[in-house]
């Protein structure tokens, strides 16, 4: 049996990083919404 679950730093950055986040018009609406709920952490 493996594992569902394979953490990697990169893949993490990557996939959900907040450079990655601040690329695309949608990623900022994620970023946004983030900080209007008052999030501490708002990406990766």
């Amino acid at each position: 049996m493996s594992f569902t679950y394979n953490p990697k730093k990169k893949k993490r950055k990557t996939t959900h990083g907040f450079l990655v986040r601040q690329a695309t018009p949608t990623g900022r609406r994620v970023l946004s919404r983030r900080r209007a709920k008052g999030r501490k952490k708002l990406a990766v």
